[in-house]
């Protein structure tokens, strides 16, 4: 026998129609556009009310059973979201959640309005052996199985309920009359923001590989980037702060590689430029040696092959840092591997593939530090579980103490913050 599976749609619109979830409601008579309450968790006056549409959801999932699973109002609302954005027919019409006083956003259908909801999908459930995204479908689009819903105080002729303002006062949730406690999240500024700051200086780990032998580390920080040259270049037109790589004569003892790793110094030219824009990590070559990138953290695996190639006098993107934050999320949650971030360059030659990158002649290894203290700290669970706070390493950011919690909190706060930039933010 199939199990009845309604999806997210009809699910919302039975709640909007009840009226019975604190700010959720229709805004226009019409039913084709309808407001959900935004309030980031970490405001000084966000209540369990505004929240109870991410909580009924995952109990309408099945995600969240109360009594027996630890309430976590970051994946609620994101799985939340996350199920309205794979609709083609529904899309976000205004966002105001950060509206001082009440926020929230707009949405609308785009098609024919609200449609014929009433169909279950009645398809069994196989229980694995399909797609991921049905995977995820399934998940987050369950039956909405045993939520009772409180009847009605008049049974008399159906009404539209649409959205007065200011929002009516609190209504309890239906089947929510017992809340669960939220996570003790404190009301502060998300410090993690601060990575999407214009100007803001990331620091940069910079390793210098020659056939494998580490000859140069170091660790800048400079608002307009970093550019890795060969030798001295005096153009203070060119994009970054100059790094200049070793005479290979420094530490190597063959003659004939050095000769070739000179060679390769030589032919950067103008150099290899990396500097931070927004969301993105972007990289150009200003000289005639071919640059071929990655992104790992050990090039253990010889089968690893390049992301692509450094484009010449003109920026490639070469690290996003939106599906970073995602990857991390999923991480802290236990249902995924560590996120890269490490950006390895192999100058002068095609990439080692198939074949140990210790043989290639000048290899560059650069590590965005507060990258990898994020990932840190998902790694222990929360940066109060160090013996010491965490840094950064961004200008004007302060040590890092945060519960598990708080951390999850942040993240999701900064990925709400990313969807919404505009283009030339991004």
């Amino acid at each position: 026998m199939g199990t009845p599976k309604p999806r997210i749609l009809p699910w919302l619109v039975s709640q909007l129609d009840l009226g019975q979830l604190e700010g959720v409601a229709w805004v226009n008579e019409s039913r084709t556009r309808f407001r959900i309450p935004w309030k980031h968790g970490l405001r000084q006056d966000a209540q369990e009310e505004d929240f109870r549409i991410f909580q009924a959801w995952a109990e309408a999932t099945g995600a969240y059973v109360p009594g027996r699973d630890k309430p976590d109002l970051p994946t609620w609302k994101r799985n939340f979201r996350s199920a309205l954005n794979r609709k083609d027919g529904l899309c976000l019409a205004e966002d105001r959640s950060k509206d001082p006083h009440d926020p929230h956003k707009i949405y609308e259908f785009v098609n024919s309005g609200v449609g014929d909801f009433s169909q279950p999908d009645t398809s069994p459930d196989t229980n694995g052996g399909g797609s991921t995204s049905d995977t995820q479908e399934n998940i987050l689009d369950e039956l909405l199985g045993n939520m009772v819903l409180a009847p009605l105080p008049d049974p008399g002729p159906p009404s539209l309920a649409v959205a007065p303002e200011p929002c009516p006062q609190p209504l309890r949730s239906p089947s929510l009359d017992n809340p669960t406690p939220f996570p003790n999240l404190e009301p502060s500024e998300n410090p993690l923001k601060r990575l999407l700051v214009l100007g803001e200086e990331w620091e940069f780990e910079v390793t210098a590989f020659y056939r494998g032998r580490q000859v140069f580390q170091q660790t800048i920080s400079c608002p307009e980037g970093l550019r890795l040259v060969g030798s001295e270049v005096r153009d203070r037109t060119l994009p970054g702060w100059p790094i200049t790589l070793p005479d290979p004569g420094i530490s190597l003892t063959d003659r004939g590689v050095m000769s070739y790793v000179r060679h390769v110094l030589s032919s950067l030219g103008g150099g290899l430029a990396l500097r931070r824009a927004g969301q993105w990590l972007w990289a150009q070559r200003l000289g005639h040696c071919h640059t071929y990138w990655a992104v790992s953290e050990e090039l253990l695996n010889s089968r690893h092959g390049p992301d692509g190639e450094v484009p010449k006098d003109k920026e490639g993107g070469v690290f996003h840092l939106r599906p970073f934050i995602v990857d991390l999320i999923t991480f802290t949650e236990g249902s995924g591997c560590s996120p890269r971030y490490a950006l390895w360059f192999c100058v002068g030659e095609s990439w080692p593939q198939d074949q140990p990158w210790t043989k290639r002649l000048v290899m560059v290894k650069v590590v965005p530090t507060c990258l990898r203290a994020l990932v840190e700290i998902a790694r222990v669970g929360g940066a109060s579980s160090l013996e010491n706070t965490v840094d950064l390493h961004i200008s004007n950011s302060h040590p890092l103490s945060l519960t598990s919690d708080q951390y999850k909190a942040y993240l999701q706060d900064l990925v709400e913050d990313m969807d919404f930039q505009g283009p030339g933010e991004t």
